[in-house]
């Protein structure tokens, strides 16, 4: 039996099966689902399996968070499936289909970048370790820098540049290497159109400025005699390459249609690459410059301007949700050209300060729920993730689970973003997010930076607890008895809440459940109802945790803290809120007896679906689970459970 044998069954029917499974592949933490129906996809199944730290939908695909041993997972998956794993592209381009076209520009645009990461954190680092040799002071070495009182050090520091250079000022020829690759392009020849915008034979980008238009036209042309071309690089620039990497694609797609193949291996690179490249220099470098030079120009000065704190508070409050929905990739993009245009970003380091924002809320979960020992398998790991620049375990694990500690974070983000923003801190480069991200920062600006972090990581920390205490924002997570006064709601050992019948019916042991999930208690203890009317009402004084949008189910939390989920019928979440009336929303507070829902058992049984109803103590870990009634018809006045809190 395989290490993950029983997860990867569990996983399996709570996706919805393998007829359920378009394509599936894995990353460096996650399994890559692309589900023929997402709405199958059981998450509060996913949630239970030991194994799975987190799961979210981005780019068209179903992402379920495994951490380090996912490549394990993902065989064991495999051979328990029988479904044929495919490549990343090939689950890419499988999940374009679930996509509008915003989501598709934006996948591309993560696509392109994506495999540049490693060298822009690589070289952010190191740019990092040189501001610290080269341009901070030191007052045990009288004043002097590293550099100025090392030989050493100064010898490292020149080395340094080497490749810092090589991947930032040559930053184009990734571009046009990735967007080639991406798009099933040559790839050779996105590396060359590359070299031919970085070539020392061009005027180098950064010495642009500082050259007379009569030097250029003298010195830096190409005379055609007719017309002439500058020889302008495009170090560091992001969107002339992107359009020229574009261009070759588009060409090379073309001339392969039309060229004969017997002599296409001649042909198509010549007239894909040769245009291109007088394109490139000619009309989309040029046009490239200006727009990347117009966006960072507007970017900077939000940031510079006398609202300046508005935009930082604004933008470090919002990244996380960019996050979400994978529009933070466009800052890459940004950041890498604000920094060739002004030679430092004032974006990278709220971008930092969010990662570290995360990581605190979830820092006091950890505080909060100090104990549990299964959660803590996710948080205290995401939590350091997080404060390493990667805040997907974090926000999708425990934060947006929760969603106060998440609304806690974006406000101590927003609230740092702004201070830092106030001080015009700014970056040298883009390096590891989160707590490393300082190495990245102006030397002149550690100070303000610290003191920034120090906010981003006690504000969130403060709000979540506070959150959590006074119920904002708070869905599911009930306050534990130490943590409040007496006379607020509490949950304590031994104290007890009996549930009421939700729906009128012949009540029966969840053994009978027509759905094995229930039946064999993967959701937790219980019972299942038949409904003889189609009335829903709140079994206890609590509140809605949790209301489905196709309003076949509800959740709910007792004052005691049990948790329960009504399931009204099987399979009932196919007919979209089709014959369900609710008479409450989410997070409101309900008396036992009141009126919840209204269902039309008649029209869901013509629809061909059971109406049976499941209710299950889902976090029956916490109480032991006592039917009181095995096989009756029962009235809503009628105790049908009791949960006691161990």
């Amino acid at each position: 039996m395989g290490k993950y044998e029983k997860d990867t069954k569990d996983l399996l029917k709570a996706i919805g099966g393998t007829e359920n499974i378009s394509a599936v592949t894995h990353c460096a933490t996650r399994m890559r689902f692309v589900l023929n129906d997402p709405k199958k996809a059981n998450e509060a199944q996913i949630e239970d399996i030991p194994s799975v730290k987190g799961m979210f939908t981005n780019a068209g695909q179903f992402q379920v968070i495994i951490g380090n041993d996912v490549s394990v997972f993902y065989n064991e998956f495999v051979k328990v499936s029988g479904v044929t794993g495919v490549s990343k592209e090939a689950a890419k381009s499988a999940a374009k289909q679930n996509q509008n076209p915003v989501q598709r520009a934006i996948t591309v645009l993560a696509e392109i970048f994506t495999p540049l990461l490693p060298a822009i954190i690589v070289g952010g680092l190191i740019l990092g370790f040189r501001n610290i040799l080269e341009a901070v002071p030191m007052g045990w070495l009288d004043g002097q820098t590293i550099v100025e009182a090392s030989t050493f050090w100064s010898g490292v520091n020149g080395f340094l540049w080497l490749p810092g250079e090589a991947i930032f000022h040559f930053l184009p020829v990734g571009i046009t290497w990735s967007i080639a690759r991406k798009m099933g392009a040559t790839e050779i020849l996105g590396i060359v159109l590359g070299i031919t915008l970085v070539s020392p034979q061009l005027l180098n980008a950064y010495a642009v400025n500082g050259t007379t238009a009569a030097e250029i036209a003298k010195n830096w042309t190409w005379d055609f005699g007719f017309f002439t071309v500058d020889k302008i690089g495009y170090q560091a620039q992001v969107i002339p390459a992107m359009l020229a990497g574009f261009l070759l694609v588009y060409l090379e797609r073309f001339f392969r249609k039309y060229i004969p193949e017997a002599v296409s291996m001649i042909f198509v690179p010549f007239f894909s690459l040769i245009p291109t490249i007088l394109a490139a220099h000619l009309i989309l470098g040029p046009i490239g410059w200006k727009i990347g030079t117009a966006i960072s120009a507007v970017v900077n000065a939000g940031l510079t301007s006398s609202f300046s704190w508005l935009f930082g508070g604004i933008f470090g409050a919002l990244y996380s949700p960019l996050v979400i929905t994978g529009l933070h990739h466009t800052t890459l993009a940004i950041d890498s050209q604000l920094i060739a245009d002004f030679g430092s970003t004032n974006l990278w380091p709220m971008i930092c300060l969010s990662n570290i924002a995360q990581g605190a809320s979830v820092l006091a979960i950890v505080f909060a729920h100090r104990g549990n020992k299964k959660e803590e398998q996710v948080s205290i790991p995401s939590v350091i993730s997080a404060w390493l620049g990667v805040t997907e375990p974090a926000m999708f694990g425990i934060n947006l689970k929760y969603t106060y500690p998440f609304i806690a974070a974006m406000i101590g983000s927003g609230i740092a973003g702004l201070f830092i923003t106030l001080f015009k801190v700014r970056a040298l480069s883009i390096g590891v997010g989160g707590l490393p991200g300082i190495l990245a920062v102006r030397p002149q600006d550690y100070l303000i930076f610290v003191i920034g972090m120090i906010i981003a990581i006690a504000v969130p920390f403060i709000l979540t607890l506070t959150f959590r205490r006074i119920g904002l924002f708070n869905k599911n997570d009930r306050v534990e008895e130490d943590d409040v006064p007496a006379n607020e709601s509490i949950q304590k050992t031994g104290a007890t809440v009996d549930l009421f019948a939700p729906i009128a019916g012949r009540v029966q042991p969840l053994s009978s459940a027509k759905d094995p999930v229930f039946a064999e208690g993967m959701m937790g203890q219980g019972v299942v109802i038949e409904p003889s009317e189609g009335k829903l009402y709140a079994p206890f004084d609590g509140q809605i945790s949790l209301l489905f949008p196709t309003k076949h189910a509800i959740g709910l939390v007792s004052t005691e803290g049990a948790e329960v989920l009504i399931h009204i019928g099987i399979d009932t979440v196919q007919l979209d809120g089709n014959y369900f009336t609710s008479h409450m929303k989410q997070g409101d507070s309900v008396k036992k007896g009141q009126l919840l829902m209204e269902f039309d058992v008649a029209a869901i049984k013509a629809a061909g679906y059971e109406t049976q109803t499941p209710i299950i103590v889902t976090n029956a870990t916490d109480f032991q689970v006592d039917p009181l009634i095995e096989d009756a018809v029962v009235t809503s006045n009628e105790k049908i459970l009791r949960a006691k809190k161990l």
